[in-house]
C-alpha cells in the first residue's frame, strides 16, 4: 500500500483517486492480498479489538432485533481512525434474511422514495417486488430480456429524505422512519456508547457486480456528533476509508454481509467509497450467513424479526447472488435542534446521477 501511494504522488493523481480506481479495474483483476478481513484471523498492524460495554444492551433487547449478546460480538478499530468501528456480523443465524426482505420488499414501498420515481410515475414504482417476481425467478431467464424495477433499483430514502439536487434534508420531505431498522439502530449505537440515537434518516444502496459507489463524505446532517451506521447484506464488498481531505489516502477493507460499520467522533466526516464487489465463489453463489435456517421458534416474544416465507426469500437469495445492499442510518438534527429556515446547500453525498454515485 505504501508503494501505491509514493506512486499515486509521483503521477499527480490523488493517493484516494488511485486506490479506488485500482480496485475498481477488471481487467487484470485487482490483488486483494492487502485488504484487511475482520472475519479472519487479523495480522495487519493497524487492526485493535474494541471492547463494547455489554451492559448498554440487555441480551434481550439484542435478540429482539437478531442480534447476537453483545458480550459475543467482534468489534474492531483502525490506528489513525478514531471513532470507527467495525462489528463483524452480530447477527443470530437466520435473522439477515428479515433486512435482506425489508430492503428489497419493504422499503421500497411507497410513500418511501426510490431512484426509479426520478422518471417514473408513482403508480409504475408502488409495488417493485411484484413487478420483477415472475422475471427474476425464471430459471432460463435470457441476458437479453429487460431487466426488472428490481434490478434497476439503485437507491431508497427513508424518514427525512436527502434530496439528492440541493444535498439537504427538509422537516417537509418526511415519511416515518421503519420502526424495526429504528430500533436495531438505537441497539447498536448504544452498544458503541451512543444511547438516546434517534434513527431520523436513512439511505439504501443496491449494488451490482459492475457498481460502485465513488469518494463522498456524509455531511448533510445537521448534526455530527452522532455516529453515521453501516449495515451490509449480500455479496463482499471493498470498502475505502480515507480523511478528511478528498486527496488522503485510503484503507482498504472487506464488508461482508451481516457486517455493521461506526463512523463516529473523528471518524464521522472522513471521506469514503466504495470501488467494486467482489465476485461470489462459483461454488458458493450466496454467502454462508445467508444459507443459515431462520430459528423461528428462538424468536424473542417482542422481537421486530418476522419469518420470511419460503417464497420470497427465494426471490430474494435469487437477487443477491449478483448483488448487496447497504443500509446507512443517521441522526439528523440534534438535541433541540430544529431545521433552519433557508437551507444551505452542501456538497455531500453529491455528484451522482439520480443520486447514485459510479466514479470511473
Amino acid at each position: 500500500m505504501a508503494k501505491m501511494a509514493a506512486s499515486v504522488l509521483e503521477h499527480g493523481e490523488s493517493a484516494f483517486r488511485k486506490i479506488f480506481k485500482f480496485y475498481k479495474r477488471r481487467n487484470p483483476p485487482p490483488d486483494f492480498s492487502d485488504v484487511i478481513d475482520f472475519s479472519k484471523s487479523i495480522t495487519n498492524d493497524m487492526v485493535f479489538s474494541v471492547e463494547l460495554n455489554p451492559s448498554q444492551v440487555t441480551e434481550a433487547d439484542a435478540c429482539r432485533v437478531g442480534l447476537k449478546p453483545v458480550r459475543d460480538w467482534r468489534a474492531f478499530g483502525l490506528k489513525g481512525y478514531p471513532g470507527f468501528i467495525f462489528i463483524s456480523n452480530p447477527f443470530q443465524p437466520g435473522t439477515q434474511q428479515h433486512w435482506v426482505r425489508q430492503c428489497l420488499k419493504t422499503y421500497p414501498q411507497k410513500p418511501n422514495v426510490c431512484n426509479l420515481d426520478m422518471h417514473m410515475a408513482p403508480s409504475e414504482t408502488q409495488d417493485i417486488w411484484s413487478k420483477s417476481a415472475d422475471s427474476l425467478l425464471k430459471n432460463n431467464r435470457s441476458k437479453r430480456e429487460p431487466k426488472t424495477l428490481l434490478e434497476k433499483l439503485r437507491w431508497v430514502t427513508l424518514g427525512y429524505h436527502y434530496d439528492w439536487n440541493t444535498k439537504t434534508y427538509s422537516p417537509d420531505h418526511y415519511t416515518q422512519f421503519p420502526s424495526d431498522l429504528h430500533s436495531l439502530s438505537q441497539e447498536v449505537a448504544a452498544a458503541c456508547g451512543f444511547h438516546g440515537f434517534k434513527a431520523e434518516a436513512g439511505i439504501l444502496n443496491y449494488y451490482f457486480s459492475d457498481s460502485s459507489l465513488g469518494i463522498h463524505v456524509d455531511e448533510s446532517e445537521l448534526d455530527h456528533s452522532r455516529p453515521l451506521l453501516s449495515f451490509s447484506f449480500g455479496q463482499t464488498a471493498v470498502f475505502l476509508l480515507g480523511g478528511t481531505r478528498r486527496e488522503d489516502p485510503a484503507t482498504p477493507m472487506f464488508m461482508h454481509s451481516g457486517d455493521i460499520m461506526v463512523m463516529s467522533g473523528p471518524s464521522r466526516l472522513l471521506y469514503h467509497a466504495v470501488p467494486c464487489i467482489v465476485p461470489a465463489p462459483v461454488d458458493q453463489p450466496l454467502p454462508a450467513c445467508l444459507q443459515q435456517p431462520q430459528q423461528s421458534t428462538h424468536l424473542h416474544p417482542n422481537s421486530v424479526i418476522q419469518e420470511v416465507a419460503q417464497e420470497d426469500w427465494e426471490l430474494c437469495s435469487r437477487y443477491l447472488q449478483t448483488a448487496r445492499v447497504n443500509m446507512t442510518v443517521r441522526q439528523v438534527l440534534g438535541e433541540g435542534q430544529v431545521f433552519p429556515t433557508q437551507m444551505a446547500t452542501k456538497g455531500s453525498e453529491g455528484g451522482q446521477k439520480d443520486g447514485y454515485q459510479e466514479e470511473g
